[in-house]
């Protein structure tokens, strides 16, 4: 463009841009457009792998250890108890025949001189060595032959062993030391044998004027009986059973555990009894038992109430050969 003509448009060029400007501000704006740029899709087609199905590891089943009886740390060793071994032979089984013997067992206590200040049961229930000297020897010159009382309870059960024509019996009760100082040489010299009823806890004590454990074994060896007569002579009429259990069952035991051997016969303290003690006493095994009551006559259908013949301190040798006779 010339020169001259530049005065010219210049005006004309500013109304035009003025115009535009004035429609460009009065025009609607369009929307943006939204730009979408696709996921690009790959050339190929892609190969599905199929969703794998998991090899299932199954889950292990716990192999069972049974449980186990638990090792404990240290073994304890009960506290033993005793349990006597008996040397006994088993009781006499009794056959159901009805037998009787008229076998006299003399009840003997205290052997020795009642001192001066002697109450009358003591002087009563006394025989002096001398006295029993005599006696033993009235007895051996007319034909009697002592036999142990385990001896004759067998017979009235089994009728074994077979007793001599004129047996005897001899008992000592309550266990004093005058039967070991002074009746023991005498029967021993004479060839007698003898049942000694102990009352044990005395006897375990170590109670004065009565016999040792050892003196007690000293008789036995000898061939003597040892028999209980309760562990500290109470009544024992009356008594519950759990009593006369300590007091029966108990006394044999202590036997057992002292001397090694099972006794076989009881004596009731005093004489004193009922049917439950009767029964108490069965059941501790013992063989047969007896009272204080009177007789010499004897059957097998008695044989825990077995009677006996009192030797009383009075008594002279033609007394005693008098009940040894006596049928009764």
């Amino acid at each position: 463009m010339s020169s001259n003509l530049l005065p010219r448009v210049a005006p004309l060029l500013l109304l035009v841009g003025g115009l535009m400007i004035t429609l460009g501000a009065c025009a609607p704006v369009a929307p943006p457009t939204a730009t979408w740029t696709p996921t690009p899709t790959p050339s190929s087609t892609p190969t599905l792998t199929p969703s794998l199905t998991p090899t299932l590891t199954p889950s292990v089943a716990p192999t069972l250890t049974p449980s186990l009886t638990p090792t404990p740390s240290a073994t304890r060793t009960p506290t033993p108890t005793f349990t006597p071994t008996s040397t006994a032979t088993p009781g006499p089984t009794p056959d159901a025949q009805v037998r009787s013997a008229n076998v006299p067992i003399l009840m003997y206590h205290y052997v020795s001189a009642p001192p001066p200040e002697a109450d009358v049961y003591r002087r009563d229930l006394s025989v002096t060595p001398d006295q029993l000297a005599g006696q033993i020897e009235a007895m051996t010159a007319a034909g009697f032959v002592s036999v142990r009382l385990s001896d004759l309870i067998s017979y009235l059960a089994t009728g074994r062993p077979l007793l001599p024509p004129k047996s005897v019996v001899l008992t000592f009760d309550d266990g004093y030391q005058d039967n070991f100082d002074n009746a023991f040489p005498l029967l021993k010299q004479a060839g007698f044998t003898a049942t000694f009823f102990v009352i044990t806890d005395f006897v375990d004590a170590g109670r004065p004027g009565y016999m040792t454990w050892d003196e007690l074994r000293e008789l036995h060896d000898a061939g003597m009986d040892i028999g209980s007569h309760s562990r500290d002579h109470p009544d024992l009429a009356g008594r519950a059973a759990d009593f006369l259990v300590w007091q029966v069952l108990g006394s044999r035991e202590m036997i057992e555990s002292r001397l090694g051997f099972t006794p076989r016969a009881f004596c009731y303290p005093s004489g004193r009894y009922d049917p439950l003690a009767v029964q108490v006493v069965q059941s501790a095994n013992f063989w047969g038992a007896v009272t204080t009551r009177q007789g010499a006559t004897h059957d097998s259908e008695h044989l825990f109430e077995l009677t006996r013949v009192r030797i009383r301190g009075g008594h002279t040798v033609a007394d005693v050969m008098r009940l040894l006779t006596t049928d009764w």
